[in-house]
């Protein structure tokens, strides 16, 4: 620089016209050197150039990858349905002696069918329900024209069983409001009026009307009345289809129509005990008497809020004896004060320790979790929530299957005729969510490469990486590129790569410190989430463990890799200790269901009740209002 500086001082002296000696210009150099080596001169550069990396930062950090989102619902919508092309249809019955039809094939003789002698009222009747459920319906009645729910000019048997059954939809989380249909009124108003076809349009209605709503039953029972995929993009979870064709045909032959309904439910251990159990709790008392605290209450010592009397009033409910008495002369004194007075946080802190909490004196979300125990009603929306979540799943798990419960934080392995194998796990933190999808279990690689995702890149990496060019290359990461040609990270134009301008690969080979672990249990899906080890063995122990970027970590990876592999742990062991990245098919089918329920069956045949960590219970609550709202708003 100095050198520049000075050629451009001689030549501009030269310029003017005067000849500067060299000696004149090493001067001007050096004065150069005086005024730009100065203590305040470097300071203000050395902050520019600060200013200027901070500047860069920050335009990284407004780069980022997002995750997926959640919608507002759209609900389906029943539409008004035609069925004037049935009362179009004039049946053709040729009898013997018919010479105007002679020539025509001689079919036996058969009086018309009550529906036939009905169906000319459908020249203007509309019923307003789903279009898969009047696709079936139209069909059906043209190739069988006979009524299913009337005998004889009245509501027959079958019909009011099958009345009864979708009025007890509730024993399995539906709405019986979603089925409801009224008994046509016979003797009163149809048959009183001066219209000769009112009860013609009376028991037409009423037939059309139980059947749509025998095959909505149908629908929900085996798909469940919400759409997963319309809630948001972290639920990914093909519907169950429904062969309405085959239900219809079995409402019309089945000799017990309300068995074949109750049938449609899944036929599991898991929802059979979400029945029983959300029947007992029906049947015992709701829990009135539970204390209430305000949603978001937050208590340090020597503050003043009014939930402290409700803080207190749940002590005194689940609190022990010897917690009573210790804190007695404390407990018969208090009247309702909203001080946070010591005495109260010393009630508080012997409670703390009492539940194995931080006994810090501080109410918080943990201390009021154990203060305040999940009420009957709490416990029935956990179950009917989970009953219809377990609706969007298959039929049938499998006889073997691992099912990931995210909110319960566990993996489990089930095999038909085995005791269940359950380890705990860490799922996503809530801003990186573990998705709600399902697939089939196909690789155990031992010593895994660690493909770092485009989202922890640009989102984590990039902005470390201006900073410290050599970062990756520094903590023996893999940087490659498209065409696998390995480059050092400081060579990286990582803006490029920011702006999706270039496209880069990082890995991380195996080793001790590698992200996964020694092993990773691979079902290959969009949502690029596996089951894998990891050296964060600490995070296993607490009781939250929602740390991950979205893949779910396994306390005991090596147990369960025996399990989808069929072999042992001692044979896990030894493929992990040749120190090479292979991998072993999993030869059998097991579906995998990484899953999200707060209520599911526990391994000592309870049911275990787990907080809504990402909300979901929430969403899915707003969902059945919204759709509650629109079928009752269409009858």
């Amino acid at each position: 620089m100095r050198k520049g500086f000075g050629s451009f001082v001689a030549l501009a002296v030269l310029a003017g016209g005067l000849v500067v000696a060299p000696v004149e210009v090493a001067s001007a150099q050096s004065l150069l050197d005086r005024l730009f080596k100065t203590p305040r001169y470097q300071e203000r550069r050395r902050f520019l150039q600060n200013e200027l990396k901070r500047e860069k930062a920050r335009k990284f950090a407004r780069v980022r990858v997002s995750g997926p989102s959640y919608y507002k619902y759209k609900v389906e919508k029943p539409v008004w349905v035609s069925f004037e092309n049935l009362a179009d249809v004039e049946p053709k019955v040729i009898v013997e002696g018919d010479q105007e039809n002679a020539s025509a094939p001689v079919e036996p003789a058969r009086p018309l069918t009550a529906f036939e002698l009905s169906r000319d009222v459908l020249k203007t009747y509309k019923l307003k329900t789903f279009r898969e459920v009047a696709s079936v319906m139209n069909p059906h009645y043209l190739a069988n024209p006979s009524f299913l729910w009337v005998s004889d000019g009245t509501v027959n048997g079958r019909a009011k069983k099958v009345i009864a059954t979708l009025e007890q939809a509730d024993k399995y989380g539906l709405s019986p409001a979603d089925y409801r249909v009224r008994l046509p009124d016979l003797d009163g108003a149809a048959a009183n009026s001066a219209d000769p076809k009112a009860q013609k349009k009376a028991l037409i209605a009423f037939e059309m009307e139980l059947t749509a709503s025998a095959l909505t039953y149908v629908l929900d029972a085996q798909r469940g009345r919400i759409d997963p995929n319309r809630i948001s993009g972290y639920h990914d979870l093909p519907r169950n289809k429904v062969d309405l064709v085959g239900a219809v045909r079995l409402l019309a032959s089945a000799g017990r129509p309300d068995a074949y309904l109750e049938g449609r439910h899944p036929n599991s251990s898991e929802f059979k005990m979400f029945v029983k159990t959300l029947a007992k709790l029906r049947a015992e008392d709701a829990m009135d008497d539970v204390v209430h605290i305000a949603p978001g209450t937050f208590l340090k010592p020597g503050t003043t809020n009014p939930e402290v009397a409700n803080v207190i009033a749940a002590i005194r409910k689940a609190g022990s004896a010897t917690l009573m008495s210790d804190h007695a002369v404390f407990l018969d004194a208090y009247a309702d004060d909203p001080k946070y007075t010591p005495e109260a946080v010393a009630l508080v802190r012997g409670f703390q320790r009492e539940k194995n909490l931080g006994a810090d004196g501080i109410v918080g979300k943990k201390t009021i979790r154990a203060l305040v125990p999940l009420s009957n009603s709490d416990k029935i929306r956990k179950l009917e929530l989970a009953m219809e979540r377990r609706r969007w799943l298959p039929r049938h798990l499998g006889s073997r299957h691992v099912i990931i419960n995210q909110p319960a934080y566990t993996a489990t392995y089930n095999h038909a005729g085995e005791e269940p194998f359950s380890m705990r796990v860490v799922v996503g933190k809530k801003s990186n969510q573990t998705s709600f999808f399902h697939d089939e279990i196909e690789t155990v690689e031992f010593n895994p490469y660690w493909g770092v995702p485009r989202s922890i890149i640009v989102n984590e990496m990039v902005p470390k990486l201006y900073s410290d060019p050599s970062y990756l290359d520094r903590l023996g990461y893999e940087v490659s590129t498209v065409s696998g040609r390995r480059v050092s990270s400081s060579s990286v134009n990582w803006s490029a790569v920011a702006s999706k301008q270039q496209s880069i690969n990082v890995r991380q080979p195996p080793g001790s410190r590698n992200a996964l672990g020694r092993l990773k249990i691979l079902f290959p899906n969009k949502h690029a989430i596996y089951m894998h080890d990891t050296p964060a063995k600490k995070l296993f122990e607490r009781e939250t463990r929602a740390f991950s970027h979205g893949c779910v970590r396994l306390h005991d990876p090596r147990g369960m890799a025996a399990k989808v592999l069929g072999t042992t742990v001692e044979y896990i062991d030894s493929r992990i200790a040749g120190g090479r990245n292979e991998a072993d098919p999993v030869d059998a089918n097991i579906p995998v269901y990484v899953a999200y329920f707060t209520a599911w069956p526990t391994d000592d045949g309870g049911i275990g009740y787990y907080d809504d960590m990402y909300d979901r219970d929430l969403r899915l609550t707003k969902a059945n209002e919204a759709t509650d709202a629109v079928r009752q708003s269409a009858g």
